[in-house]
Protein backbone atom coordinates (compact mmCIF):
# COMPACT_ATOMS: atom_id res chain seq x y z
CA UNK A 1 0.00 0.00 0.00
CA UNK A 2 1.63 3.51 -0.78
CA UNK A 3 0.13 6.85 -0.57
CA UNK A 4 -0.19 8.53 -3.98
CA UNK A 5 -1.99 11.71 -2.67
CA UNK A 6 -1.64 14.48 -0.06
CA UNK A 7 -4.47 16.96 -0.17
CA UNK A 8 -4.50 19.89 1.73
CA UNK A 9 -6.86 22.93 1.61
CA UNK A 10 -8.38 25.67 4.09
CA UNK A 11 -11.33 27.16 4.93
CA UNK A 12 -13.04 29.80 7.20
CA UNK A 13 -15.45 29.14 9.75
CA UNK A 14 -17.11 31.30 11.69
CA UNK A 15 -17.66 30.74 15.50
CA UNK A 16 -21.29 30.23 16.52
CA UNK A 17 -20.61 32.72 19.31
CA UNK A 18 -17.50 34.80 19.77
CA UNK A 19 -15.42 34.94 22.70
CA UNK A 20 -13.17 36.56 24.91
CA UNK A 21 -9.99 35.40 26.76
CA UNK A 22 -7.34 37.32 28.30
CA UNK A 23 -5.75 38.37 25.49
CA UNK A 24 -7.90 38.70 22.20
CA UNK A 25 -11.38 38.37 21.23
CA UNK A 26 -12.06 35.78 18.50
CA UNK A 27 -14.99 35.40 16.12
CA UNK A 28 -13.46 33.21 12.81
CA UNK A 29 -11.24 30.47 12.82
CA UNK A 30 -8.99 29.56 9.49
CA UNK A 31 -8.78 25.31 9.79
CA UNK A 32 -7.03 23.43 7.53
CA UNK A 33 -7.83 19.68 6.11
CA UNK A 34 -5.84 17.41 5.13
CA UNK A 35 -6.31 14.11 3.11
CA UNK A 36 -3.86 11.01 2.44
CA UNK A 37 -5.14 9.03 -0.54
CA UNK A 38 -3.63 5.34 -0.93
CA UNK A 39 -3.35 3.19 -3.94
CA UNK A 40 -5.33 0.56 -1.48
CA UNK A 41 -8.56 2.85 -1.55
CA UNK A 42 -7.80 3.32 2.52
CA UNK A 43 -7.79 7.15 2.95
CA UNK A 44 -7.21 9.12 6.20
CA UNK A 45 -8.09 12.56 7.05
CA UNK A 46 -6.55 15.10 9.48
CA UNK A 47 -7.17 18.76 10.27
CA UNK A 48 -5.07 21.63 11.83
CA UNK A 49 -6.38 24.92 13.58
CA UNK A 50 -2.88 26.92 13.91
CA UNK A 51 -2.47 29.25 16.39
CA UNK A 52 0.23 32.14 16.42
CA UNK A 53 -0.72 33.54 19.51
CA UNK A 54 0.68 30.15 21.20
CA UNK A 55 3.01 28.33 18.97
CA UNK A 56 4.21 31.02 16.73
CA UNK A 57 2.82 28.73 13.36
CA UNK A 58 1.22 31.22 11.19
CA UNK A 59 -1.88 30.35 8.86
CA UNK A 60 0.82 30.89 5.88
CA UNK A 61 3.33 28.31 7.35
CA UNK A 62 0.75 26.03 7.86
CA UNK A 63 -0.58 25.96 4.10
CA UNK A 64 3.12 26.03 3.22
CA UNK A 65 3.95 22.70 4.83
CA UNK A 66 0.30 21.25 4.26
CA UNK A 67 0.46 21.78 0.94
CA UNK A 68 4.72 21.36 0.56
CA UNK A 69 6.45 19.05 3.06
CA UNK A 70 3.52 16.74 3.64
CA UNK A 71 3.62 15.82 -0.35
CA UNK A 72 7.26 15.81 0.13
CA UNK A 73 7.40 13.48 3.03
CA UNK A 74 4.62 11.10 2.31
CA UNK A 75 3.87 10.38 -0.98
CA UNK A 76 5.14 7.15 -2.41
CA UNK A 77 5.66 6.20 1.15
CA UNK A 78 3.81 2.90 2.68
CA UNK A 79 1.59 4.25 5.12
CA UNK A 80 2.04 0.61 7.86
CA UNK A 81 5.37 2.22 8.32
CA UNK A 82 4.02 4.56 10.95
CA UNK A 83 6.54 5.30 13.17
CA UNK A 84 9.15 6.23 10.49
CA UNK A 85 6.37 8.21 8.55
CA UNK A 86 5.21 10.00 12.10
CA UNK A 87 9.27 10.30 13.31
CA UNK A 88 10.00 11.76 9.64
CA UNK A 89 7.31 14.27 10.26
CA UNK A 90 8.49 15.38 13.54
CA UNK A 91 12.05 15.63 12.22
CA UNK A 92 10.98 18.16 9.58
CA UNK A 93 8.04 20.04 10.70
CA UNK A 94 8.84 20.70 14.15
CA UNK A 95 7.93 24.46 13.46
CA UNK A 96 4.24 24.01 12.77
CA UNK A 97 2.84 21.68 15.30
CA UNK A 98 -0.72 22.29 13.69
CA UNK A 99 0.21 20.98 10.09
CA UNK A 100 1.97 18.07 11.75
CA UNK A 101 -0.71 17.27 13.98
CA UNK A 102 -2.93 17.03 10.76
CA UNK A 103 -0.76 14.68 8.71
CA UNK A 104 0.04 12.64 12.25
CA UNK A 105 -3.60 12.39 12.96
CA UNK A 106 -4.48 11.44 8.90
CA UNK A 107 -1.84 8.57 9.00
CA UNK A 108 -3.16 7.26 12.53
CA UNK A 109 -6.45 7.57 11.04
CA UNK A 110 -5.63 5.67 7.73
CA UNK A 111 -4.12 2.92 9.21
CA UNK A 112 -6.61 2.37 12.14
CA UNK A 113 -9.38 1.88 8.95
CA UNK A 114 -7.13 -0.33 7.34
CA UNK A 115 -7.24 -2.70 10.26
CA UNK A 116 -10.69 -2.01 10.34
CA UNK A 117 -10.59 -1.19 14.18
CA UNK A 118 -11.07 2.41 15.43
CA UNK A 119 -8.43 4.43 16.53
CA UNK A 120 -8.13 3.89 20.40
CA UNK A 121 -8.30 0.46 19.71
CA UNK A 122 -5.46 0.20 17.94
CA UNK A 123 -3.59 2.10 20.56
CA UNK A 124 -5.05 0.34 23.47
CA UNK A 125 -8.80 1.26 24.76
CA UNK A 126 -8.26 2.23 28.44
CA UNK A 127 -11.30 4.22 28.83
CA UNK A 128 -14.76 4.71 27.19
CA UNK A 129 -16.24 8.08 28.52
CA UNK A 130 -15.71 11.18 30.29
CA UNK A 131 -17.59 14.49 30.66
CA UNK A 132 -16.15 17.51 29.14
CA UNK A 133 -16.23 20.55 29.72
CA UNK A 134 -17.51 23.70 27.98
CA UNK A 135 -15.87 27.31 27.97
CA UNK A 136 -17.17 30.38 29.48
CA UNK A 137 -15.47 33.21 28.22
CA UNK A 138 -14.70 36.29 29.87
CA UNK A 139 -17.76 38.51 30.10
CA UNK A 140 -19.57 39.82 32.70
CA UNK A 141 -21.45 37.90 34.89
CA UNK A 142 -25.48 38.57 33.76
CA UNK A 143 -24.15 37.11 30.65
CA UNK A 144 -21.93 34.20 31.89
CA UNK A 145 -24.49 33.05 34.16
CA UNK A 146 -27.28 33.16 31.36
CA UNK A 147 -24.56 31.41 29.25
CA UNK A 148 -24.29 28.52 31.87
CA UNK A 149 -27.83 27.99 32.18
CA UNK A 150 -28.00 27.63 28.51
CA UNK A 151 -24.96 24.92 28.66
CA UNK A 152 -26.47 22.94 31.87
CA UNK A 153 -29.89 22.82 29.77
CA UNK A 154 -28.39 20.94 26.90
CA UNK A 155 -27.23 18.69 28.82
CA UNK A 156 -23.32 19.57 29.85
CA UNK A 157 -22.28 19.28 33.42
CA UNK A 158 -18.79 20.58 33.62
CA UNK A 159 -18.18 23.99 32.97
CA UNK A 160 -14.89 26.14 32.15
CA UNK A 161 -14.37 29.90 33.06
CA UNK A 162 -11.95 32.04 31.45
CA UNK A 163 -10.66 34.62 33.83
CA UNK A 164 -7.23 36.67 34.10
CA UNK A 165 -8.40 40.11 33.67
CA UNK A 166 -9.22 41.03 37.26
CA UNK A 167 -9.51 38.67 40.04
CA UNK A 168 -11.89 40.75 42.06
CA UNK A 169 -14.31 40.28 39.55
CA UNK A 170 -12.96 36.73 38.61
CA UNK A 171 -13.65 35.98 42.27
CA UNK A 172 -17.69 37.59 42.37
CA UNK A 173 -18.35 35.72 38.93
CA UNK A 174 -17.54 32.44 40.05
CA UNK A 175 -19.30 33.01 43.67
CA UNK A 176 -22.26 33.72 41.54
CA UNK A 177 -21.87 30.95 39.27
CA UNK A 178 -21.40 28.31 41.71
CA UNK A 179 -24.19 29.54 43.76
CA UNK A 180 -26.43 29.70 40.20
CA UNK A 181 -25.63 26.07 39.26
CA UNK A 182 -25.46 24.65 42.68
CA UNK A 183 -22.61 21.61 43.93
CA UNK A 184 -22.96 19.00 41.91
CA UNK A 185 -21.56 21.02 38.42
CA UNK A 186 -18.17 20.40 37.98
CA UNK A 187 -16.12 23.75 37.79
CA UNK A 188 -12.92 24.16 36.32
CA UNK A 189 -10.96 28.25 35.27
CA UNK A 190 -8.66 29.09 32.90
CA UNK A 191 -6.75 32.24 33.79
CA UNK A 192 -4.77 32.32 30.46
CA UNK A 193 -1.61 33.78 31.98
CA UNK A 194 -3.20 36.72 33.65
CA UNK A 195 -2.00 36.34 37.15
CA UNK A 196 0.63 37.31 39.11
CA UNK A 197 2.36 34.64 41.76
CA UNK A 198 0.30 36.51 44.76
CA UNK A 199 -2.72 36.51 42.15
CA UNK A 200 -2.39 32.86 41.63
CA UNK A 201 -2.04 31.93 45.46
CA UNK A 202 -5.85 34.07 45.87
CA UNK A 203 -7.44 32.27 43.28
CA UNK A 204 -6.30 28.97 44.68
CA UNK A 205 -8.13 29.68 47.54
CA UNK A 206 -10.70 30.72 45.72
CA UNK A 207 -11.28 27.28 44.30
CA UNK A 208 -10.90 25.75 47.51
CA UNK A 209 -13.80 27.34 48.84
CA UNK A 210 -15.84 27.14 45.72
CA UNK A 211 -15.56 23.39 45.03
CA UNK A 212 -13.65 24.33 41.54
CA UNK A 213 -11.84 21.53 40.12
CA UNK A 214 -8.33 23.52 39.30
CA UNK A 215 -7.02 26.48 38.22
CA UNK A 216 -5.08 26.31 34.39
CA UNK A 217 -1.71 28.20 33.95
CA UNK A 218 -2.62 31.06 36.31
CA UNK A 219 0.68 33.05 34.66
CA UNK A 220 2.48 33.71 31.69
CA UNK A 221 3.92 30.14 29.93
CA UNK A 222 7.58 30.72 30.97
CA UNK A 223 7.07 31.23 34.38
CA UNK A 224 6.89 28.01 35.71
CA UNK A 225 10.17 28.19 37.71
CA UNK A 226 7.79 30.61 39.86
CA UNK A 227 5.15 28.39 39.81
CA UNK A 228 7.73 26.06 41.84
CA UNK A 229 7.17 28.78 44.68
CA UNK A 230 3.64 27.61 45.22
CA UNK A 231 3.11 25.23 48.32
CA UNK A 232 2.90 21.50 47.11
CA UNK A 233 -1.02 20.89 47.07
CA UNK A 234 -1.80 24.34 45.98
CA UNK A 235 0.59 23.39 43.01
CA UNK A 236 -1.00 19.81 42.81
CA UNK A 237 -4.31 22.16 41.89
CA UNK A 238 -2.79 24.05 38.96
CA UNK A 239 -3.07 22.87 35.05
CA UNK A 240 -0.14 23.75 32.76
CA UNK A 241 -1.43 24.82 29.38
CA UNK A 242 0.97 27.48 27.60
CA UNK A 243 4.17 26.17 29.95
CA UNK A 244 3.56 23.04 27.77
CA UNK A 245 3.71 22.40 24.60
CA UNK A 246 6.14 19.24 23.36
CA UNK A 247 7.41 16.44 25.24
CA UNK A 248 11.37 18.32 26.49
CA UNK A 249 8.33 20.48 28.37
CA UNK A 250 6.88 17.98 30.09
CA UNK A 251 9.98 15.99 31.03
CA UNK A 252 11.21 19.79 32.55
CA UNK A 253 7.71 20.35 34.12
CA UNK A 254 8.25 16.79 36.05
CA UNK A 255 11.54 17.74 37.65
CA UNK A 256 10.97 18.16 41.63
CA UNK A 257 9.19 20.08 42.78
CA UNK A 258 6.25 20.04 40.11
CA UNK A 259 4.67 23.15 39.29
CA UNK A 260 2.09 21.67 38.06
CA UNK A 261 -0.43 18.30 38.87
CA UNK A 262 -2.14 18.23 35.33
CA UNK A 263 -0.48 18.60 31.77
CA UNK A 264 -2.75 19.93 29.38
CA UNK A 265 -2.68 17.81 26.58
CA UNK A 266 -3.57 19.98 22.89
CA UNK A 267 -2.52 18.24 19.80
CA UNK A 268 -2.25 21.68 18.02
CA UNK A 269 0.24 22.34 20.18
CA UNK A 270 2.27 19.18 20.43
CA UNK A 271 2.01 18.47 17.20
CA UNK A 272 -0.63 15.45 17.04
CA UNK A 273 -1.14 11.91 18.37
CA UNK A 274 2.57 10.80 18.05
CA UNK A 275 4.09 13.07 20.45
CA UNK A 276 1.17 13.26 22.47
CA UNK A 277 1.49 10.23 23.74
CA UNK A 278 5.09 10.79 24.12
CA UNK A 279 4.12 13.19 26.75
CA UNK A 280 1.10 11.25 28.21
CA UNK A 281 3.71 8.81 28.60
CA UNK A 282 5.62 11.71 30.80
CA UNK A 283 3.15 12.48 32.95
CA UNK A 284 1.66 8.57 33.79
CA UNK A 285 5.34 7.84 34.70
CA UNK A 286 5.74 11.02 36.97
CA UNK A 287 2.40 10.24 38.47
CA UNK A 288 0.82 13.50 37.32
CA UNK A 289 -2.63 13.85 35.58
CA UNK A 290 -4.05 14.65 31.89
CA UNK A 291 -6.22 16.94 30.85
CA UNK A 292 -7.18 16.91 26.69
CA UNK A 293 -7.80 19.96 25.39
CA UNK A 294 -8.38 22.31 21.90
CA UNK A 295 -8.41 25.37 20.24
CA UNK A 296 -11.39 26.02 18.06
CA UNK A 297 -10.73 22.72 16.07
CA UNK A 298 -13.26 20.52 13.52
CA UNK A 299 -14.78 17.29 14.80
CA UNK A 300 -11.46 15.79 12.98
CA UNK A 301 -9.15 17.04 15.19
CA UNK A 302 -11.31 16.72 18.16
CA UNK A 303 -11.62 13.16 17.70
CA UNK A 304 -8.13 12.35 17.30
CA UNK A 305 -7.90 13.82 20.61
CA UNK A 306 -10.69 12.00 22.24
CA UNK A 307 -9.04 8.39 20.84
CA UNK A 308 -5.96 9.48 22.12
CA UNK A 309 -7.40 10.58 25.27
CA UNK A 310 -9.17 7.50 26.20
CA UNK A 311 -5.58 5.03 25.14
CA UNK A 312 -3.96 7.13 28.24
CA UNK A 313 -3.74 5.70 31.95
CA UNK A 314 -3.47 9.22 33.71
CA UNK A 315 -6.39 11.00 31.46
CA UNK A 316 -8.69 12.46 34.34
CA UNK A 317 -10.42 15.42 32.37
CA UNK A 318 -11.29 15.99 28.56
CA UNK A 319 -12.22 20.23 27.49
CA UNK A 320 -12.78 18.98 24.19
CA UNK A 321 -15.34 21.79 23.04
CA UNK A 322 -13.68 23.43 20.11
CA UNK A 323 -15.92 21.60 17.52
CA UNK A 324 -19.36 22.56 19.36
CA UNK A 325 -18.02 26.28 19.06
CA UNK A 326 -18.26 26.22 14.88
CA UNK A 327 -21.23 27.30 12.88
CA UNK A 328 -20.77 25.02 10.62
CA UNK A 329 -17.82 22.52 10.60
CA UNK A 330 -16.86 20.69 7.20
CA UNK A 331 -16.52 17.43 8.70
CA UNK A 332 -18.91 15.24 10.93
CA UNK A 333 -19.30 12.41 12.92
CA UNK A 334 -16.35 11.59 15.51
CA UNK A 335 -18.03 11.23 18.62
CA UNK A 336 -21.50 11.56 20.28
CA UNK A 337 -22.31 14.17 23.73
CA UNK A 338 -24.51 11.98 26.22
CA UNK A 339 -25.22 13.29 29.31
CA UNK A 340 -22.29 15.86 28.59
CA UNK A 341 -19.60 12.86 28.37
CA UNK A 342 -18.09 11.95 25.11
CA UNK A 343 -18.11 8.48 23.41
CA UNK A 344 -15.98 7.74 20.22
CA UNK A 345 -17.89 6.05 17.40
CA UNK A 346 -18.03 2.37 16.67
CA UNK A 347 -16.53 2.97 13.28
CA UNK A 348 -12.93 2.59 11.90
CA UNK A 349 -10.07 5.23 11.98
CA UNK A 350 -11.32 8.23 13.68
CA UNK A 351 -14.82 7.53 12.55
CA UNK A 352 -14.98 10.97 10.58
CA UNK A 353 -16.29 11.94 7.23
CA UNK A 354 -16.08 15.00 5.58
CA UNK A 355 -19.44 16.57 4.56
Amino acid sequence: MKITRVEAWKESVPLSRPYTIAFKTVSTVDLYFARLVTDAGVEGLGSAAPTEDITGETSEASAAALTEAGPAHLEGRDPRRLGTLTRLLKTHLRATPAARAALDMALYDLIARHLGVPLVDFLGRRRDALPTSITIGIKSTEEALAEAEEYLGRGFRCLKVKLGLNLDEDTERLHKLREHAGPAVLIRVDANQGYTLDEARRIAAVATELDLEFVEQPLPGEAADTMRLLPPDVARAMAADESLHAEEDALALAQAPPPFGIYNIKLMKCGGVTSALGIAGIAEAAGLRLMWGCMDESVISIAAALHTAYACPATRYLDLDGSFDLAADPASGGFTLRDGALHVLDKPGLGVRLG
